[in-house]
């Protein structure tokens, strides 16, 4: 074989070797600012909640999380048809961003000090309360209190809610935990459970698509920082999606997106919070 005929096989096969690891062969590690500026992204959201995150039947995309991720991509010079929806139920939500399966996540996500031991947040873009929904005719569960003589509550694997309510309120509550909050209200509606307990805004959600047969009741009794969840450690993509949290809550997009998908299920006074910057 010829000595130039070697140098082509050689130069090839160094060729092939880098193409597989740009294409993640050996691990994509590309941030999420990387892939924006390549012009897609793939993002996090719930598909089961109305008015924040829900997938309706023909596969397109609505709610409150969905305007936010859509104007955050925007920023990052992504359109919405370039952005790619991903499902990121609660439990897995971590992961998914550790793994590398989301850029980044919109999905009514907390945020908590071990949550920020793996994941790091931009925002917060909303301040929601813990709050409980039961069935209208419910008398016995007035407020958090109130739920004595091991009533069964229903939350979502991996949530703060259910934890907090079984460590600070009501010591002998039954709690059921399933994988969605879709899967919470039927089990409510079936008389599977007495209430179910997650955030005010998505319970409102669930509220005003079963008028008349579901209330929110008492005060909310917690607060919860909503932010949007990215890898650990990548300071420059979290610098500018809270420099576009900041500009939507400027323009007056932020107050809009809450109108014209929250608006309508919940009265309140909207006041954007302050963006954290740690």
């Amino acid at each position: 074989m010829s000595i130039n005929r070697i140098l082509r096989l050689g130069i090839g096969a160094i060729a092939v070797t880098l193409v597989a690891t740009a294409c993640g062969g050996g691990g994509d590690t590309a941030t999420a600012n990387d892939h924006a500026r390549a012009g897609k992204l793939t993002i996090g959201i719930k598909f089961d909640q109305p008015g924040l995150g829900f997938r309706e039947k023909d596969g397109s995309f609505h709610g409150y999380d969905v305007e936010i991720a859509k104007y955050v991509a925007g920023k990052l010079g992504v359109q919405p048809g370039d952005i790619t929806f991903k499902e990121t139920p609660s439990a897995q939500r971590e992961s998914m961003i550790m793994n590398g399966d989301v850029d980044f996540i919109v999905a009514t996500y907390s945020i908590t000090d071990t949550r920020k031991e793996k994941v790091d947040f931009a925002g917060p873009y909303f301040v929601a309360g813990q709050g409980l929904l039961v069935k209208k005719e419910n008398t016995d569960i007035t407020r958090v209190e109130s739920l004595t003589g091991n009533k069964k509550l229903c939350s979502v694997k991996g949530s703060t809610p259910a934890q907090n309510v079984k460590e600070n309120y009501a010591k002998d509550v039954q709690m059921v935990e399933l994988d969605t909050y879709s899967q919470c209200i039927e089990s409510l509606r079936s008389g599977s459970v007495d209430a179910v307990t997650t955030d005010d805004i998505i319970l409102a959600g669930f509220a005003g698509q079963a008028p008349g047969e579901l209330k929110l009741i008492g005060s909310t009794f917690t607060t919860e920082k909503y932010g949007i969840g990215l890898k650990k450690g990548d300071e420059k993509t979290r610098a500018k999606i809270n420099d576009a949290i900041e500009d939507m809550f400027a323009d007056g997009s932020w107050q809009k997106a809450f109108e014209d998908t929250i608006g309508p299920l919940r009265d309140t006074t909207l006041t954007p919070p302050t963006v954290d910057r740690y």
